[in-house]
């Protein structure tokens, strides 16, 4: 899993390796300052033997020159040059530790950007089954914290540890250079602090998994009473989301602090093991320093100085193995998301749709959300060019389900959709729905403003157009009206309008659309007999002139239809001109009775 998250490190290719160039220079000039531990040692505190280069004894020319130039003078010249070399060596540290930073930031926003726009995109062409599946709070999480700690994973996990394997592979080379013997010594607890960081990093996944899970169920009980703070309101339940939102932040609490008590032993116990370490191999060097006489103070200085530089590269790997173990718990639920198929795709020889010119058939169409219990069942109806077509039916009967099938947000499990004798599969996603127009029961408006809620995704939409199609919507009064007119921005989902005043900004924005076939939800029941005028009338424009495929809820539009379908249980029970199916003692004799004394209490 890992390698397919740094995968996405391949966009960097140049950077990346031009990072890790910069991060070879700051560990050399890490390893070279500890170099200059044992001439400076000499220069300060002894003037007799042979001089040592930087390196040790070498016989390559240029080592030899730096060395005559910085220990063949007298003691108070060679600080001065000490001096000089030191904050030369110390410059170009931090440059090139700046650049490998600065570089290393570059790559690892890039990487995220790159993930959270492969995971949105995603999300987007998935087809409407996943999000009756998904929590919007637990998406929101993952497109938000989940990435973020990725980023921390890429970028403080994989970058950093490359980092610092290699300055203990610098530091280790100057061990070994030192005293071979401390080396062996010393190597032997190596094996102890892997094996540590391994076992602990283990737990730290599952337990990165388990904050991750624990912080999509808090965000998704935040956003359902956000979005529903009317309904829990209307029902004074807002202790009730309290306790939940809370009992969610207390479980979330108590997973943290378990991952961070585990992570938070990784520090100790790594420089409690180079404590006891450096305890060894100081009393074994004091051995051959004062009694063996095989070791030079100078060179123990540089060892014992390498060997505690190389405990901090050791103890920060294990550090940046929790968080790599924690972003592959994130990683796990984003890649859980991009491998979620699309059922609904365009075929790879898909058409462009050019129309609606005879008929929409839908033909032994079956449908079932969840392969089990079938919703549709043998659906056969027919709609015209130019029809206006009702289905009627009692509530939960599979009426939005069959709206929902032709502008494909589902597929058939069974049968077949045609469009003039084609298959509507073999058209392609977007020219298929840019020719439908949809006005659902739950108007969806967005925080913008009102003409951009209207024109929506169109940015050379003329004002004047949009004025025009607001009029003939009854939506422009009320839109003047407004504080900023058609600039007003309307809150998230439309929060500052009426329900009709909602409507009618969706009627409008189907109208600008202008699509040859229709799909209507009419939703009025709810609304104050105004608003229901208004909006009826606004419908019936809309409808004028199109193909239309609509749930009856209004008796004018059951009326009005050319042909009414009768769905109960699934099925298509009846169906033919509202006269005649009033005619016949069925369901929709009794529908019709119970839509008039609706309307009759509307009245009243």
């Amino acid at each position: 899993m890992y390698l397919r998250l740094l995968s996405y490190l391949k966009s960097y290719k140049a950077l990346f390796i031009l990072s890790l160039l910069t991060m070879i220079l700051f560990a050399l000039m890490s390893g070279f300052s500890l170099g200059m531990i044992s001439p400076l040692v000499i220069t300060i505190f002894s003037r007799d033997g042979n001089a040592l280069s930087l390196l040790g004894s070498s016989n390559i020319s240029i080592l030899q020159s730096i060395d005559r130039w910085m220990l063949e003078s007298s003691p108070l010249e060679s600080l001065k040059r000490f001096a000089v070399i030191i904050i030369l060596v110390f410059f170009l540290k931090g440059v090139f530790q700046y650049i490998h930073s600065f570089l290393n930031c570059r790559v690892e926003q890039g990487v995220i950007r790159d993930i959270r726009n492969h995971l949105y995109k995603h999300i987007h062409m998935l087809s409407l089954g996943f999000f009756g599946r998904s929590s919007t709070g637990n998406l929101s999480s993952i497109v938000t914290n989940d990435v973020e700690i990725v980023r921390e994973s890429v970028s403080k996990g994989f970058i950093e540890i490359m980092r610092e394997s290699f300055l203990i592979l610098i530091y280790a080379i100057i061990v070994i250079w030192a005293s071979w013997r401390l080396a062996l010594l010393s190597i032997i607890l190596v094996p102890l602090s892997i094996l540590m960081i391994v076992r602990i990093g283990k737990r730290l996944r599952k337990r990165g998994t388990r904050i991750q899970k624990r912080m999509g169920e808090m965000m998704s009980t935040f956003t359902e009473t956000v979005s529903g703070i009317r309904i829990v309101k209307a029902f004074a339940m807002e202790e009730f989301e309290l306790k939940k939102f809370f009992r969610n932040t207390h479980n979330y609490l108590k997973t943290v602090i378990s991952f961070e008590a585990l992570k938070l032993a990784i520090s100790p116990l790594t420089e409690f093991l180079g404590a006891l370490a450096a305890s060894v191999i100081l009393l074994y060097g004091g051995y051959l320093i004062i009694i063996s006489k095989t070791l030079s103070a100078d060179t123990f200085f540089v060892f014992l100085a390498a060997s505690l530089s190389l405990m901090q590269p050791i103890k920060r790997i294990g550090e940046a193995n929790s968080r790599i173990q924690r972003g592959l718990g994130a990683a796990e639920r984003i890649f859980e998301i991009l491998d979620t198929e699309e059922k609904v795709m365009n075929y790879p020889d898909a058409i462009p749709f050019a129309g609606l010119k005879k008929h929409l058939r839908f033909i032994g169409v079956s449908f079932s959300y969840d392969f089990k219990k079938q919703v549709l069942k043998d659906i056969d109806l027919e709609v015209k060019s130019g029809q206006i077509v009702a289905i009627a039916g009692p509530s939960g009967t599979g009426k939005s389900t069959i709206i929902n099938l032709i502008p494909r947000f589902y597929d058939p499990t069974e049968g077949t959709i045609e469009i003039d004798g084609v298959d509507i599969r073999r058209f392609s996603l977007k020219t298929l729905r840019e020719a439908i127009g949809l006005v659902t029961q739950e108007i969806i408006l967005f925080n913008d403003s009102v003409f951009n809620n209207i024109a929506y995704g169109r940015t050379n939409i003329p004002r004047d157009q949009v004025m025009k199609v607001s009029k003939a919507a009854n939506a422009h009064y009320f839109i003047e009206k407004l504080p900023h007119g058609y600039d007003t921005v309307i809150g998230e989902r439309g929060a500052s309008l009426s329900g009709g005043e909602k409507q009618r900004i969706a009627i409008a924005r189907a109208l600008l659309k202008d699509p040859p076939i229709l799909i209507l939800d009419e939703a009025t029941s709810a609304l104050d007999a105004e608003s229901q005028s208004q909006v009826q009338e606004a419908i019936q424009k809309l409808m004028s002139g199109r193909t239309t495929i609509v749930i009856a809820h209004r008796l004018s539009t059951i009326k009005g239809a050319d042909i009414i379908y009768v769905i109960d249980g699934g099925v298509i029970v009846d169906y033919g001109k509202h006269n005649d199916l009033l005619q016949k003692d069925g369901i929709y004799r009794n529908l019709y009775r119970h839509i008039m004394k609706e309307a009759e209490n509307v009245t009243c």
